[in-house]
C-alpha cells in the first residue's frame, strides 16, 4: 500500500486462532475503499499460530516478544506503527460490519469537531448460552440508548484521531499490563485536553466473546469494576459522571441490590420476615429495568426475559461488591502501583519497553498524571 491511507484499522491479538479468520473476512468486507483503510495485528506474544493466520491478510504484522503485556501495550504499538489520520481500534473477537469503517470515516470528515468515536455491538450476539447472550445484548441495549456526547471511551470498536491520542499519551500501559479499564481511562485524559467524544449506535459490530458465570464474576470484579472505581475516587469523579452504566438509576440499583442481599443473609439470624424487605428493596430495580426487560421480550422472547432476571441481579451485586472493594483499596493503599518492573523503568525515565529515552520521570505512586513519554513523540 502505497498511498497514505485515512483510517489505520489497528487489532491487538493473542491467541486468536478460533476467531481471527471471521474478524478478518468481516474487514475485508467492508464497503470502504481498500486504499483508504491500512490493517495492523499486533500479535501479543501467541504461543501459536496466530501471527501467521494474521499475515494472510493484514498490511503488517507486529510481533511482541514474551511475555504478553497487554491490549494497552499492544495498541500504543500499533499506533506507532500506523501511517493514518484516524486510529480505528478493533478487538480480535469483534467482526465489523460492512459499513462500520466507512461510517467511521465519514463522521471524522464531516465533523473536525469530533475527536474520538465510538459504536456499539449489534443485538445478534453468535455465542450460545443465556450469559453471553445476556452479556452481549445488555451491552448492546446501554450503548444504543446514550448515543451523543460522551463522558469515556470504548475500545472495542472505537476510532481516535491520531494527533489527539499521541498528544493524550496513549493507553497507559503501565497501570494495565492485562486486559481492564485501559480505555475508559484514557477517554478521561482525552476528555482532559478537550477532545470531544460521541457515541454513534448505528456504528457497529458483532461480539464473538462467550462469557460464562465465572469470566462475568472476573471481568466484573477484578479486570473492570474495582480499577473504575478506584480510578473515579483517583480522579474524583464519582459524583459527577452519568453515562452508560454510572447513571444515577444504575448506582441506586446498585447500592439496593447489595443493601437487599445483605439484609437476605440475616433474616435467618433475625427474622423470616426480613425476607419480605428484600423484595421490597429489589422492586425499585425492577421498575426501573422495565424497558430493558421490554427490550430483552422483544429481541429474545418472555422465557429468555424471565430466565436473565436473576442473572441481572446478579450484574448488580458484582457492581455492588466491586465498588466496595474499589473504595476499600482507594483509602487503605491508595491509587494502584504498577509492577515493580515497571517501578524500576520509571525510576530511570524509562516509559517504554524496549527503552525510549524520555525528558522527565513518571512517579507512579504519586497520582501524577505526568508520563514520562509525553510530549516526545
Amino acid at each position: 500500500m502505497t498511498q497514505r491511507p485515512y483510517l489505520s484499522v489497528v487489532m491487538p491479538a493473542h491467541r486468536a486462532l478460533a476467531v481471527l479468520p471471521r474478524v478478518m473476512d468481516a474487514l475485508l468486507a467492508s464497503d470502504l475503499p481498500r486504499e483508504e483503510w491500512e490493517f495492523l495485528v499486533v500479535d501479543d506474544a501467541s504461543p501459536d499460530a496466530t501471527p501467521a493466520l494474521a499475515a494472510r491478510h493484514a498490511d503488517a504484522v507486529i510481533r511482541l516478544p514474551g511475555p504478553p503485556q497487554g491490549p494497552a501495550y499492544a495498541r500504543n504499538r500499533g499506533a506507532e506503527a500506523a501511517r493514518g489520520e484516524v486510529l480505528v481500534f478493533v478487538d480480535s473477537d469483534v467482526c465489523v460490519h460492512p459499513t462500520t469503517l466507512r461510517r467511521f470515516a465519514e463522521l471524522f470528515r464531516a465533523h473536525p469537531d469530533i475527536g474520538a468515536a465510538f459504536g456499539s455491538y449489534d443485538d445478534k450476539p453468535p455465542a450460545p448460552g443465556i450469559v453471553s447472550q445476556y452479556r452481549n445484548l445488555l451491552h448492546h441495549y446501554h450503548h444504543q440508548q446514550n448515543g451523543g456526547d460522551a463522558e469515556t471511551f470504548w475500545a472495542g470498536c472505537g476510532a481516535i484521531r491520531r494527533a489527539l491520542f499521541l498528544q493524550a499519551g496513549k493507553y497507559d500501559e503501565w497501570h494495565y499490563p492485562k486486559p481492564s479499564i485501559e480505555d475508559i481511562e484514557l477517554g478521561h485524559r482525552l476528555r482532559a485536553i478537550g477532545c470531544r467524544i460521541v457515541l454513534r449506535p448505528e456504528i457497529q459490530c458483532t461480539h464473538l466473546k462467550q462469557w460464562t458465570l465465572q469470566n462475568m464474576a472476573r471481568t466484573d470484579l477484578h479486570d473492570r469494576g474495582v480499577p473504575w472505581m478506584r480510578l473515579l475516587l483517583q480522579e474524583e469523579r464519582i459524583g459527577t459522571m452519568r453515562s452508560l452504566n454510572l447513571k444515577l438509576s444504575e448506582k441506586v440499583n446498585t447500592a439496593l441490590a447489595g443493601l437487599g442481599f445483605l439484609v437476605l443473609l440475616a433474616a435467618p439470624f433475625v427474622d423470616w420476615r426480613l425476607v419480605f424487605v428484600t423484595g421490597l428493596l429489589g422492586l425499585p430495580i425492577f421498575l426501573t429495568n422495565l424497558p430493558l426487560y421490554h427490550f430483552f421480550r422483544r429481541t429474545k422472547g418472555l422465557a429468555f426475559t424471565l430466565a436473565i432476571m436473576p442473572l441481572h441481579y446478579f450484574y448488580y451485586l458484582l457492581n455492588c461488591v466491586s465498588a466496595s472493594l474499589g473504595i476499600v483499596l482507594h483509602h487503605v493503599i491508595g491509587e494502584p502501583h504498577p509492577r515493580p518492573s515497571v517501578q524500576a523503568f520509571a525510576e530511570v525515565g524509562v516509559s517504554h519497553w524496549p527503552p525510549v529515552p524520555t525528558r522527565g520521570k513518571w512517579h507512579p505512586w504519586s497520582g501524577s498524571r505526568r508520563a514520562a513519554g509525553e510530549g516526545t513523540r
